[in-house]
């Protein structure tokens, strides 16, 4: 059998939402990207689209690696959930529905062709090939027009992040002084911190 590594990787702006998935196969010195996606979907099914999608290019059994930050998929594989959840009519342990059951068939199907190891590692935290799908997933998912609740959901954070001042009787909560005179203020987002910028009029 051929030795294949994917790494492989989903996301979502939402969660439901438009979202992308992401592969790299890598055979040897030759490597293949893949990506796709969907204008409304959830980041479980498009884990498993990756994986889905990775496995289905390969053209004859192989010995794969397949490696991706999806506790989902990885634990639901290895620890044999997902195969429980189908032989018990796709319920789970608490006797609720399993979700994904489509794709779940369908990734269950492919790995009975092939000899695949699932190897998780945590996302966003400098693996090469982790962050390279990671970046095929959100840019497909990208060019899709964002929803409406995208929409509405960014302009509430921009109004609860942005605060204006311009007037001498406003006050900074930020800087924790009275403004003495009109002055302009800049603020810059970055993760949750918040960087101002004060430049006094002259």
């Amino acid at each position: 059998m051929k030795k294949v590594e994917i790494y492989t990787d989903g996301a979502c702006r939402g969660n439901p939402g438009r979202g992308g998935w992401g592969a790299v196969l890598v055979y040897g010195e030759h490597e293949r990207e893949l990506s796709g996606g969907e204008a409304m979907t959830t980041n479980n099914r498009m884990e498993l689209m990756a994986a889905i999608e990775a496995l289905s290019a390969l053209k004859e059994p192989c010995e794969v690696t397949l490696t991706s930050d999806s506790k989902y998929m990885v634990d639901a594989v290895t620890l044999g959930w997902a195969k429980n959840w189908k032989a018990n009519g796709w319920r789970k342990s608490d006797r609720s529905h399993a979700l994904n059951t489509d794709l779940w068939e369908t990734l269950l199907s492919l790995l009975e062709h092939h000899r695949v190891t699932f190897v998780w590692v945590k996302g966003h935290d400098g693996h090469p090939y982790n962050e390279r799908c990671d970046r095929l997933a959100t840019e497909f998912a990208d060019t899709f027009p964002p929803t409406e609740e995208e929409l509405k959901r960014e302009s509430t954070e921009k109004k609860s992040t942005v605060k204006r001042i311009g007037s001498s009787k406003d006050f900074d909560p930020f800087c924790l002084f009275a403004l003495d005179k009109p002055r302009h203020i800049w603020y810059s987002n970055i993760g949750s911190k918040t960087i101002h910028k004060i430049k006094k009029d002259r």
